[in-house]
């Protein structure tokens, strides 16, 4: 038996054969993989960690990865415990092990007692998420005062749907349609972006689905749309740059997002904004895009909500003229704190200095909302500050309306809320 510890980034418990995995030596093949597998790496790219979603993945060890790495966000998002800061030894591929998210702690062929112990802390841990469904579902996350925060899930996927509704989220308030971009070998069509959208809209049935236009680029590249390599990719050609700058791409998922919203309450929602001018040149482009439908006789909802994220300085400091423009804002905490502190969330080494909490980040959260409610609006977060159940309380005083947070948090902050006592 062999016990490895690291550095925790989800929550959980898992049992599996793990498969250390050299994606420039082999391909894992996504189809015939049956058994319960722990994927083991040096670094994962999004693009591979969501494909490993089609096989009975159950947990992820990763030598490199941050806390607010895309890795981390999808782990949290499918509910897989996993740690990093492991350094991945070869001799362990196939070899039966257990991974503690809790503790950080990974223990290669354990003898039979520490097995069975961690079998019944499964069993607990199962229990434990059983009690919370069955007191807090289908119940308003309001607090006793009567102050309500609406509870959303985030997704990347479309399979990711069950885990929204087994959680009861109140609504999807960050589909990051990008990767079903990262998934495909060439740009999706029209037809397949729609039925994807389509078939998510009708099963959340009449609650509020956020479809965000993809954020292409940085770490989540597609080889087809040739990106240059970049100096600083997060601060390069990505997201709504690369959707005003390729109108033909862009056109085609937003004709399939307004399309879908024939079918429920669909919000389309813009990333990486940093001007009026581009909110401008995008409505321009959803104006043309609608006209066209109606002409050729396609239904959709003329009233679809349109907001945009903020998670750059210079769309929190003008979001007073970004909010008579638009009908949400959804603040994107990650992108937002590393542009503030100048510190890149990939990084490993920066770990230590890269704090959410900082009194610049929380300015600007109450900035942003105070100047959405004046002009009426509503405002949320979908970052991963928002299932930081330490600020959950001060959320509420700030007046957030909204958060999306990974399918597995939402009962516990409905848990939160509903326990509050907030004066108004």
């Amino acid at each position: 038996m062999e016990r490895v510890t690291g550095i925790k980034i989800h929550n959980g418990l898992s049992f599996g054969y793990i498969h250390v995995y050299e994606p420039q030596k082999e391909q894992l093949n996504y189809s015939e993989s049956q058994k319960p597998l722990i994927i083991a790496s040096e670094n994962l790219t999004p693009g591979e960690t969501v494909r490993f979603g089609k096989i009975s993945v159950k947990a992820l060890v990763v030598t490199n990865a941050t806390s607010t790495s895309h890795t981390a966000i999808l782990s949290r998002t499918m509910d897989w415990p996993a740690i990093t800061g492991v350094k991945i030894n070869p001799k362990w591929h196939n070899k039966m092990a257990i991974v503690d998210g809790y503790n950080g702690v990974v223990i290669i062929e354990p003898d039979e007692a520490t097995l069975r112990c961690y079998q019944i802390k499964q069993v607990e841990e199962e229990q434990k998420k059983q009690q919370l469904l069955n007191a807090y579902k289908n119940k308003r996350s309001v607090t006793n005062s009567g102050k309500e925060l609406k509870l959303y899930a985030n997704i990347s996927t479309p399979s990711d749907i069950h885990k929204v509704i087994a959680n009861d989220a109140e609504g999807i308030g960050n589909f990051k349609t990008e990767f079903m971009y990262l998934d495909s070998l060439d740009y999706p069509t029209e037809e397949e972006l729609f039925r994807a959208y389509k078939k998510i809209v009708t099963q959340m049935g009449d609650k509020r689905v956020v479809i965000r236009t993809f954020d292409i680029g940085t770490d989540k590249i597609a080889d087809y749309f040739g990106l240059d390599k970049e100096e600083n990719p997060a601060l390069g050609y990505r997201a709504i740059r690369i959707g005003l700058d390729r109108p033909e791409v862009f056109e085609t998922q937003l004709r399939a997002i307004i399309r879908a919203s024939a079918f429920g309450k669909v919000s389309l929602m813009y990333p990486m904004i940093v001007s009026v001018d581009e909110v401008l040149k995008i409505k321009k482009l959803v104006r043309k895009n609608m006209d066209e439908l109606k002409k050729e006789g396609i239904p959709f909802d003329e009233n679809m909500e349109q907001g945009i994220m903020i998670e750059t300085p210079a769309a929190a400091i003008i979001s007073d003229k970004l909010a008579e423009m638009v009908d949400f804002f959804s603040i994107g905490t990650n992108d937002l704190t590393q542009y503030t502190l100048a510190i890149d969330r990939q990084n490993e080494k920066l770990d230590e200095f890269y704090n959410p909490h900082h009194e610049a980040i929380l300015r600007m959260i109450q900035m942003v909302v105070d100047n959405a409610h004046k002009c009426g609006k509503w405002a949320g977060i979908c970052g991963e500050l928002g299932a930081d159940a330490t600020l959950t309380e001060q959320f509420v005083r700030m007046g957030l309306d909204e958060l999306s947070v990974a399918p597995s948090m939402v009962l516990k902050l409905r848990k939160i809320v509903r326990e509050m006592k907030v004066e108004e």
